[in-house]
């Protein structure tokens, strides 16, 4: 359980703004979740409307995201994770598939999100062997990060620090990549990045007619990049093949079956890579 006091029931009813959309919530709604309220779900639906394929990232996202925790526990001995951004607990949570593999693992989740707090029991069930713990801060927050991280995981051995569409709500390049730095810079060699992000692309241009509505209606701002920009979180990293690529195609392993069939899955404006600190 978390070494932090936890907000109260009714200091989190009181930050939870049911009004107005939240990108989590959605997101929750799009992977099939109950945790979400009418005003998510008819901005979702008009969200879909600008572009239909608009859902297929969220499962695109978590596709991805299981397959870097499987390679990462199965091939690179990974047994330790920080998962910033962690939004609605719904199947296959981090902690989920890494302990499946190796009961062993510890996962510290961190979100800022008040209804993800409020769910934080969910996400807090482990192996007896494991250990998975909750921090409620901002990405933006490195050093709180860090000090609560490490209570729970050992940060001199490598750590994976899985950051999928949470660098989109930092506007500023330069800050956003002052943050991830921050927080890699402070992880032991043989640490891996798992990150993903909406980027712009001219052969998708209803994802910035949708991007537009949701700036305009919801909560927090998105920022698009382009995949170039995208690469540039990996600076300093060993970028694992495929490289930074759509969450649709990513596989660690070129050849193989399964990779050929994410090689012929349609492209989503998400893309996401892994890449190891050496």
């Amino acid at each position: 359980m978390p070494d932090t006091p936890s907000p109260s029931p009714d200091e989190l009813r009181a930050r939870i703004n049911t009004a107005q959309p939240h990108t989590a919530r959605i997101w929750n709604y799009w992977l099939g979740g109950k945790d979400n309220y009418e005003v998510d779900r008819a901005a979702g639906d008009r969200i879909r409307e600008l572009h239909p394929g608009i859902g297929e990232y969220a499962r695109a996202d978590r596709r991805f995201l299981g397959a870097a925790v499987r390679h990462l526990v199965g091939e690179a001995g990974i047994r330790q994770f920080l998962d910033v951004g962690t939004g609605l607990p719904t199947a296959d949570n981090t902690h989920e598939v890494a302990q499946g593999l190796a009961p062993e693992s510890r996962v510290v989740y961190v979100d800022n999100d008040p209804l993800v707090l409020a769910h934080a029991r969910a996400l807090l069930t482990s192996t007896p062997e494991g250990r998975t713990d909750y921090l409620d801060a901002d990405l933006r927050d490195a050093d709180t990060i860090l000090e609560h991280a490490a209570r729970t995981l050992d940060l001199s051995r490598p750590v994976a620090l899985v950051l999928l569409g949470v660098v989109i709500f930092i506007e500023e390049d330069a800050e956003a990549h002052a943050v991830v730095r921050r927080l890699m810079d402070a992880l032991a060699p043989g640490s891996h990045l798992v990150l993903s992000h909406t980027i712009t692309s001219p052969a998708m241009p209803d994802v910035d007619a949708a991007v537009a509505f949701w700036n305009e209606h919801g909560t927090p701002r998105l920022t698009q990049r382009t995949p170039t920009q995208v690469t540039r979180f990996f600076d300093g990293l060993e970028l694992l093949g495929p490289g930074v690529v759509s969450c649709s195609r990513w596989h660690p392993r070129p050849g193989t079956p399964e990779a050929a069939a994410d090689e012929a899955a349609e492209d989503v404006a998400m893309f996401g890579g892994v890449g190891v600190k050496l």
